[in-house]
């Protein structure tokens, strides 16, 4: 419980409400697209859920009984939620066709939980200003759920997980939205030749689909007293005196946490009253993330070993041998390589290239900062890979397998939200330097990138003093949710940069006469430490932990930032 002037530890704070330890300027000592991120994330966690076979595959299995009890629990749930009406086939209306899509889950260790069977529109023969018209729904960044749970390691909060059964059915479709489709082969009421669904909730493969969802699943919420923040439309939260249930929502997967396991409990009652959920209790397993937890050291550590096993065995890698670095410093990587006579090209379409570096997208984003450099770099080459891209992207699987057991950790010191920002532009052929950085909250990174500047820079100074002020719109944002959630935060985020030039541009406007010709927006740093929102310190290169972010290194820097970055052996 939060007492009355007290933080949720109950040490004092100016604002009674921030969790301890997240106050922006604490530290002792030195030490993609959303687009992107949701597609990654949406296309490789099944994989690691479990087998996906076809209904035509399933039909020939000898577990097919199981799989026809699950079709047919899924049909009837269609029924009882009142989903669709049968109608004759209208005149000159687009039908829209259907497929099943099966699946067997697996829990966090891979053992099977259970065979599940949905039934799916195939949303690419909708039509635009017919049969849909907005389709975009917000889902909580993976930076979210990373403070989110960084909070509740260092302040001891419940942190619990649910999904919703059958999500998409609990919203209604538009009175504007008039969709019809096929019968589902081998389980029709009527003639399909002459009946037809018309759909009265939204099914799953509707382009409309999530964002109904999102829709209902807001007005649900507000209904029970919970508020979005601004920053990320994905997270919600809710006051009752001075204790808070913080909700981040991914789709139908949702993880809760908050300063009172009674709120948190009591939520959760209430919005089953709402829409039907299946509690799946303390969180050890959220989008293909297992979750460990040590309540004693107030710690919680954050893993991918059941993905990284499974990426490692569909691309046939099982007997590489392991390494100590996911990128070669000494072997740079050039479109020179790429391959211009036909036979290697032809050679190089049966390489699963593009497929491998996706694979490894998902687990550079969600628990394995170490290896973003290594996977951006690989990725630039994907319309026309050559033979030593596809042995660099072996190197990374080749570290995978011996780092696979590191754990993301939070909670391993009390330095609250610090970031380190970092440039290298000399080792890149496209001229263009490339932007590190990496927010850390008690020793563990919350929110970190890796991408190629999109202007030549002139100097070091430059390059630095740019990538800097990326680094500074990501603090910008991290604050805002912070604030939204607790209302005020009192003290400037410290950003660490080892260029002191930089430093001197950003803070006092030194050397104008040599980078006046810097693009003014790239200035919105100097403007954001004149309003003191964040504090922009020297550290030494051997302490930069974005260094890792920005170039290929040798082996005893890898680990050294490696640990740095908050990945351990748990």
């Amino acid at each position: 419980m939060l007492r009355e002037g007290t933080g949720v530890t109950g040490e004092k704070s100016s604002t009674g409400l921030l969790p301890k330890g997240i106050q922006t300027g604490s530290m002792s000592t030195v030490v993609g697209d959303v687009a992107i991120e949701d597609y990654a994330m949406a296309a490789v966690v099944k994989s690691v859920e479990g087998l996906t076979p076809t209904y035509e595959e399933a039909c020939k299995r000898s577990d097919w009984p199981k799989w026809k009890e699950a079709i047919q629990k899924e049909l009837d749930s269609l029924k009882k939620t009142g989903t669709w009406e049968l109608v004759e086939r209208p005149p000159n209306a687009n039908i829209v066709n259907s497929r099943w899509v099966l699946r067997i889950k697996k829990n966090a260790v891979g053992e099977v939980e259970k065979y599940k069977a949905c039934l799916v529109a195939k949303g690419f023969t909708q039509i635009y200003g017919i049969d849909y018209y907005e389709t975009y729904a917000p889902v909580a960044k993976l930076a979210s759920f990373h403070l989110l749970l960084a909070i509740a390691a260092r302040n001891g909060w419940p942190v619990d997980t649910f999904d919703f059964d059958s999500a998409y059915l609990n919203s209604p479709l538009g009175k504007e939205e008039v969709i019809y489709l096929e019968q589902p082969v081998g389980h029709e009421t009527k003639d399909r030749k002459h009946w037809v669904w018309k759909l009265l909730k939204t099914l799953y493969g509707l382009k409309q689909g999530a964002r109904n969802w999102y829709n209902a699943l807001c007005k649900a919420l507000a209904e029970l007293g919970f508020e979005r923040t601004e920053a990320d439309h994905g997270v919600f939260f809710k006051y009752v005196g001075k204790d808070i249930v913080i909700l981040a929502v991914h789709v139908d997967d949702c993880m809760v946490t908050g300063s009172s396991t009674i709120l948190v409990n009591k939520f959760k009652e209430e919005m089953n009253g709402k829409y039907k959920l299946t509690d799946l209790g303390p969180a050890n397993w959220l989008l293909g993330i297992k979750i460990s937890r040590d309540l004693a050291n107030k710690t919680i550590s954050l893993s991918q070993h059941a993905y990284i096993e499974a990426i490692i065995t569909r691309f046939n890698f099982d007997d590489l041998k392991p390494s100590s670095i996911p990128i070669d410093p000494s072997a740079p990587l050039s479109k020179s390589q790429s391959p211009s006579k036909l036979e290697d090209v032809a050679r190089m379409k049966n390489v699963p290239y593009r497929e491998a570096v996706g694979s490894l997208m998902y687990a550079a984003m969600g628990t394995q900062p170490d290896i973003v450099f290594a996977t951006s770099t690989v990725a630039q080459f994907s319309d026309n890979p050559g033979w030593i891209h596809w042995e660099a992207v072996k190197q990374i699987f080749c570290y995978l397998l011996g780092t696979k057991r590191l754990e993301l950790t939070y909670g391993g010191d009390q330095r609250g939200l610090v970031g380190y920002v970092d440039a290298d532009g000399a080792s890149q052929e496209h001229r263009r330097a490339i932007s590190g950085y990496v927010f850390m909250v008690d020793g563990g990174a919350v929110s970190w990138s890796s991408k190629k500047q999109e202007l030549v820079t002139l100097s070091t100074t430059e390059a630095e003093y740019v990538a800097a002020t990326h680094a500074a719109k990501e603090a910008v944002w991290l604050r805002r949710l912070l604030m939204d959630l607790f209302h005020s935060i009192d003290t400037p985020t410290t950003l660490f940069s080892d260029s002191k030039s930089a430093i001197a541009l950003a803070q006092d406007g030194h050397y104008h006469a040599h980078t006046k010709h810097i693009d003014i927006r790239y200035h919105f740093i100097h403007y954001i430490i004149e309003a003191g929102t964040i504090k922009l310190v020297y550290c030494p290169t051997n302490d930069m932990t974005a260094d890792t972010l920005t170039k290929a290194l040798p082996s005893v820097k890898a680990k050294h930032f490696a640990n740095a970055l908050g990945l351990s052996t748990v």
